[in-house]
């Protein structure tokens, strides 16, 4: 039996993840970590433990702790802010026995900055690229992107902190964080033409396996609503990111369809929170993750199942003693 910690337990991708491990038949003690004490996580793992702020002094010490404790032989980060802080600790933790669940660390790091993934983006000539600035002026970005545009944080995931400029007083509400939190981009496509591919890249600019949602984004920027499509339309854009990014393990890429071709939105190098999804209709890559790192086990493409998928607001009782189910 192998002990995995999953942080961020949580979230929509922690549960995810313990909940595809769950179902995987795979022998695993499972341990999920929130900072909150009320976690829904608590239902889909062995062992709920909570956790500091990642931001807290103590954090990694308590982390380390932990993993001596529960002698844990693997940790998976499911919130990004998990990820950065860990991948700064890498010796420490695996000193500890712990393998991370980690992608490819300059990929990792250039991910943190939109602008600065952008520039390596474009200067490689990829034209998944979305065109992008950080030109304070609102009459340089409307004659150069139209109205409305874009203003998206340098920093953060999902569409949280995303300003839609309508025109110059909307801007103005923005304008001194343009360049230091803030850049700005053109809409490129439409809602109903977004895209999020999962693959298991390989390290070495392929990928083993991988699977396509046609999603609808929830107000929290997370798909709610999705439908199995075929990757194929995405394949020569994905090849030619995973041989310029080299991305290693889960990763989770956002395109959005238009006249143009395909645009890359963002990558996302961890699992993705659309995971259960993907569980359900066949494509587990948390426990591609758990064989191919433990047990060097390569993915394979899996048989994906066709459907449509709906999330929803559901009830998760705890009784004194007993889950009530």
């Amino acid at each position: 039996m192998k002990t995995i910690l999953v942080s961020g337990a949580s979230g929509i991708v922690g549960y995810g993840t313990l909940r595809s491990l769950k179902i995987s038949g795979l022998d695993l003690r499972m341990i999920g970590t929130s900072m909150y004490d009320d976690s829904v996580a608590q239902g889909f793992c062995d062992v709920f433990l909570q956790a500091p702020p990642t931001n807290n002094p103590r954090y990694m010490e308590w982390l380390l702790d932990t993993i001596t404790q529960y002698r844990v032989e693997m940790i998976i980060p499911c919130i990004e802010v998990d990820m950065y802080k860990w991948v700064e600790h890498l010796p420490e933790i695996r000193e500890r026995g712990a393998m991370v669940l980690m992608n490819n660390v300059p990929l990792i790091q250039l991910c943190k900055d939109k602008w600065a993934f952008f520039k390596n983006l474009s200067s490689a000539g990829l034209e998944c690229a979305i065109d992008s600035s950080l030109d304070s002026k609102f009459d340089v970005l409307h004659s150069r992107y139209g109205l409305p545009f874009l203003l998206k944080p340098r920093q953060g995931f999902g569409s949280k902190g995303i300003v839609r400029v309508d025109g110059e007083a909307n801007f103005l509400q923005h304008k001194q964080k343009m360049g230091t939190l803030l850049m700005a981009q053109p809409i490129v496509g439409e809602e109903d033409e977004e895209y999020t591919t999962s693959a298991f890249c390989d390290g070495e600019g392929g990928f083993f396996a991988s699977m396509t949602l046609r999603r609808k984004l929830s107000k929290d920027g997370f798909t709610e609503k999705a439908e199995v499509v075929e990757t194929d339309m995405f394949l020569d854009t994905m090849h030619g990111l995973c041989r310029h990014f080299r991305p290693h393990g889960p990763t989770n890429f956002q395109f959005r369809k238009c006249t143009e071709g395909i645009k890359l939105l963002e990558i996302n190098p961890r699992i993705s929170s659309s995971t259960s999804i993907r569980t359900a209709f066949g494509y587990n890559e948390s426990a591609m993750a758990v064989e191919y790192f433990f047990d060097n086990k390569l993915p394979i493409q899996p048989r994906i199942r066709r459907g449509k998928a709906v999330r929803y607001v559901e009830d998760f009782i705890f009784y004194e003693n007993s889950l009530y189910l």
